[in-house]
This record gives C-alpha cells, sequence and structure tokens, in this order.
C-alpha cells in the first residue's frame, strides 16, 4: 500500500502543477486584454483628436470663405445690370449674414473660438469673379450672365463644403452641429437653384442675342 501511494503522489503532483498553470494563465489573459483594451482605447481618442481638429480647421476655412463672399457681394449687385438678378445678390447679403451667425454658433458648440483661416478656393474664384467683370461690358447681358457663373461656382463650392462638414459631424457624434450645417447647405441649394431659374429665363438668351 505504501508503493503503491508512492506511484500515485507524482502524478497527483503533476496533476496539481498543471491546475496552477491553466490558473495563472487565466488570470494573465484578462489583464492583458484589458491593457491592449486600454491602448486601443488611447489610439481612438488620438484619432478622433485629429479628426476634430481637422474639423475645426476646415470651418475656419469655411468661415473666411463667407466673410470674404459677403465683402464681394456688393460690388456684384452693383455689376448687374438686371433688377432681378441685382436683388438676388442684396438677398444673399442677408443669408450669408446669417450664415456666418450660424458658424459662430457651431464654433461655440465645438467649444471654440470663431476664427478664419484663408480659404485658397474661395480668394480663387472671387478673383475670377473679379476678372469677368472687368472683362464684360456694363449694362451687357453677358455680363450678367457671367455674373451668374460666378456666384453659381460659389455656391457649389459652398454646397460640396456644408455636405461634408455635416457628415463629418455626423462621424463625431456632434448631433447639432450637423443640424445647423445642414440647414446652411440647404440654403446654399435653394440659391443656387434661384440662380439657375434666372439664367434660364431670360438672361442666357439674351447673352446670346448680343
Amino acid at each position: 500500500m505504501e508503493t503503491k501511494a508512492k506511484k500515485e503522489n507524482p502524478e497527483k503532483n503533476e496533476d496539481t502543477k498543471a491546475k496552477a498553470e491553466t490558473k495563472k494563465k487565466d488570470v494573465a489573459e484578462p489583464k492583458a486584454n484589458k491593457q491592449n483594451s486600454a491602448k486601443t482605447t488611447d489610439k481612438d481618442k488620438k484619432d478622433d483628436n485629429e479628426f476634430r481638429e481637422f474639423f475645426i480647421d476646415e470651418l475656419k476655412d469655411i468661415l473666411w470663405a463667407e466673410k470674404a463672399w459677403l465683402k464681394a457681394l456688393p460690388k456684384m449687385r452693383k455689376a448687374a445690370t438686371g433688377k432681378e438678378l441685382a436683388e438676388s445678390f442684396d438677398a444673399h447679403i442677408t443669408e450669408t449674414e446669417e450664415q456666418i451667425s450660424t458658424l459662430e454658433q457651431v464654433f461655440e458648440l465645438m467649444g471654440e473660438k470663431p476664427k478664419t483661416k484663408k480659404c485658397d478656393a474661395m480668394d480663387g474664384l472671387l478673383s475670377e469673379a473679379e476678372s469677368i467683370i472687368s472683362d464684360t461690358e456694363k449694362g451687357s447681358a453677358i455680363r450678367d450672365a457671367g455674373l451668374i457663373l460666378a456666384a453659381q461656382k460659389v455656391e457649389h463650392y459652398e454646397i460640396a463644403t456644408y455636405g461634408t462638414l455635416a457628415a463629418f459631424a455626423d462621424a463625431m457624434k456632434e448631433t447639432k452641429v450637423a443640424k445647423m450645417l445642414r440647414s446652411i447647405l440647404k440654403d446654399e441649394k435653394k440659391s443656387d437653384k434661384a440662380l439657375t431659374a434666372l439664367a434660364l429665363d431670360s438672361v442666357n438668351e439674351d447673352a446670346a442675342k448680343e
């Protein structure tokens, strides 16, 4: 009996050792998973911060663009021949002022001060508008057609920008910000549609006859 017990003891020792190793592994794995989870969370936070910074940077860009457009609109109005087109630019001045105010509120919701950064795209579009005015005859339908072209290029740029920024806000779960940006987007689409109607109703046809 004694001999048999001695033979069984090594097996029991091996079982005990194996159980201890398994237990140690089970304890170690949750710790490792927790560490990996922490690393993933840190990376996600960094990515979120970088995306947020990029978003704020683009807000600065479009705020500069809107303010530059606001300065250019009175000259566009003055250069217009047709009464309807001039009135359209007048309405757009008021609309752009409201959009700037909305953008400033977006900055506040993001916890940032409203700041601008030069928008090269808008700067180029406004330079082109200046060229159209200088290259066309005062009082002509051709000038009006050119002004509508210049204005619609601006509208299309703004439509692309606000649509994308709203999608960015969605990705960051900034629901209020996305809603405000889409309200501006809606205005831009409406203005673009009005300019198209004006061009098709009379301006393009009159320009073609000159």
